[in-house]
């Protein structure tokens, strides 16, 4: 079972890094489009509609990654006082009642959209057209990854009511802490002042001692 929530894991974690390329994408669009328009004096009306729907994207197939990586904020600063028999108790409710209803109507409406989309070969209304139903198919596409880590995640608050403990999870790229930072250097305050101090001038080290 465990190998099973952790393959989910990785595989919502590659989803998720494929796509966060496009960020890379999207500020290189950016930064060529402004040097069209007031080096070239060329601008193009079809690269606002592109910015947005990869913007759209990007923020679309994020979901399940961060989902894995138990990253969404969470709106009760009483949360993580809690045992995690409560914590899983708390989320399983919140899963069944908000979340599978939510995320299935997003994957089945986006579907639809898309289908309609393909249908009449829907474009942008501007001077410079562009297909808009290959991104309104990331809809369904980002909500059924969605649902596959949401049912991963369901399974691990079972497991957490039937042991008493949360089961592990794919670890990814974290925000470096600095306070730990330190401590892995074994950097200590002292040592800041006194590196500081040496970079000050003459003067100035003089008056401070």
């Amino acid at each position: 079972m465990q190998k099973t929530l952790l393959a989910v894991d990785r595989f919502s974690t590659w989803f998720g890094k494929v796509f966060a390329w496009l960020a890379v994408a999207l500020t290189a669009l950016i930064s060529w489009e402004v040097f069209s328009r007031y080096v070239l004096n060329e601008p193009h009306a079809w690269v606002l509609d592109a910015q947005i729907m990869l913007y759209g994207t990007l923020f679309m197939t994020a979901g399940a990654y961060t989902l894995s990586k138990n990253g969404h904020v969470r709106g009760d600063v009483l949360y993580g006082f809690f045992r995690p028999r409560t914590q899983a108790t708390i989320d399983l409710v919140l899963y069944i009642v908000f979340f599978l209803p939510g995320v299935l109507a997003l994957t089945w409406a986006g579907w639809t959209f898309g289908q309609e989309s393909l249908a009449m070969r829907e474009q942008t209304f501007n001077a410079d057209p562009i297909p808009v139903y290959p991104f309104k198919f990331v809809i369904p596409i980002a909500g059924a990854v969605l649902l596959l880590q949401g049912f991963v995640e369901i399974i691990r608050c079972v497991v957490c009511l039937r042991e008493g403990a949360w089961p592990s999870r794919e670890e990814d790229v974290e925000e470096v802490d600095v306070d730990q930072l330190r401590e892995m250097v074994h950097v200590k305050d002292a040592d800041i002042e006194a590196r500081d101090k040496s970079l000050l001038p003459p003067a100035q080290r003089q008056e401070g001692a």
